[in-house]
């Protein structure tokens, strides 16, 4: 018996040399592009034990707990790290990237993540690209949250490695995920003797096997179902117009966050400013004298399915994230979770107004 998930014939190299090429053009870029076969941590590690080592000066920017774990693979290559931590509830600034440069002129590498999904903030990636040209240094980008819901375009702001995933607001698949590789950052990886090689965590041999030899031949046999699910993304952004897609999102955003003011029962942004929020999640803070794990719980109890979740860790108990992002960045997510969210707090005795919150998200949307 067949089965149209099972009996995939092999995908070949020219299809997965034009998928990549399809992830260029969503990139506006002209470097070269790898899609990497499983989770966006896979390329996020392998550049970072490419391009560093002993020798490796690296300004590691702290916005949510992506930062925090870049930061150990730095220090676990050898390389000397200075951490650039600010408050999860607000972003980091061009300025504040300048001034850890004029303190230790000797930074080679910045590793920074775009939008932090997992805590609410978007970084100005552009303005930040800006002070990293002007230092010199090899710029690294967590791009996955936000590529599809905001601009992502490695060329104009120079960021030489560009990681992205299908996840979120592209609207696939965990298992498959992309990188952009600048010239000079094939320079360093190259001359990195640290460099992972022959390892799957390797993107030299992608260089080495698969880009200089033509993408003739494939360095192992691809994942069928996840490249044809982030070809099928990718068709579906294209259809409808990344600048649409992006408006989707940002009208999600504005929409939660105006919603949840709106709903009352001290319900409050948990990123302060509405231009440090990220398209993809909108993050909220749990009343005093309310858990936001238990919150979630209770919204999910009457509403399973929503895109509702608490924060990671420490912050289970006071963050709550709307996850708005691929499928569910539309207006009836958004009126959704509001609703379940009026249900979990008017349990705890909360006074709140649903119909007033369904109002503000529509007058946001809009």
């Amino acid at each position: 018996m067949t089965h149209p998930l099972l009996d995939l014939p092999p995908l070949s190299a020219e299809r997965f040399a034009a998928i990549e090429d399809r992830v260029a053009r969503l990139l506006d870029t002209r470097q070269d592009v790898v899609i990497t076969q499983g989770e966006a941590l896979l390329p996020l590690e392998g550049a970072i034990r490419a391009a560093a080592g002993p020798g490796t000066t690296a300004l590691n920017v702290i916005t949510g707990p992506y930062g925090q774990t870049f930061g150990d693979w730095l220090r676990d290559c050898g390389a000397t790290v200075h951490d650039l931590a600010v408050p999860f509830h607000t972003a980091v600034t061009a300025s504040a990237v300048r001034e850890a440069f004029a303190e230790h002129p000797e930074i080679d590498f910045v590793s920074l993540v775009h939008a932090e999904a997992a805590t609410g903030n978007t970084n100005p990636v552009a303005e930040i690209g800006e002070a990293v040209r002007e230092q010199g240094a090899l710029f690294y980008l967590d791009a996955v949250a936000s590529v599809g819901a905001e601009p992502v375009l490695p060329d104009a702001w120079g960021v030489d490695l560009c990681v992205i995933g299908a996840q979120k607001a592209m609207g696939g698949p965990a298992g498959v995920s992309a990188i952009s590789v600048s010239e000079r950052a094939w320079a360093r990886m190259a001359a990195n003797p640290n460099a992972p090689r022959r390892s799957y965590l390797s993107l030299l041999d992608w260089k080495e096997r698969w880009i200089d030899g033509g993408r003739k031949a494939l360095l192992h046999a691809p994942a069928q179902l996840e490249m044809l699910a982030l070809e099928a993304c990718l068709e579906r952004i294209e259809s409808a117009g990344l600048d649409a897609v992006m408006a989707r999102h940002a009208g999600a955003a504005r929409a939660a966050r105006a919603g949840a003011a709106a709903l009352g029962g001290g319900l409050e942004p948990y990123v302060h400013e509405a231009g440090d929020a990220a398209p993809v999640a909108t993050t909220l803070r749990a009343p005093s004298g309310t858990v936001a794990s238990e919150l979630v719980a209770h919204a999910l109890g009457s509403e399973p399915g929503l895109p509702l979740a608490a924060g990671g860790g420490a912050l289970a108990k006071e963050m709550i994230r709307v996850n708005h992002y691929g499928p569910d960045a539309t207006r009836d997510a958004v009126h959704a979770c509001l609703a379940a969210l009026g249900g979990a707090l008017a349990a705890q005795g909360l006074t709140v107004d649903v119909a007033a919150a369904r109002r503000a998200a529509d007058d946001a949307w809009r």
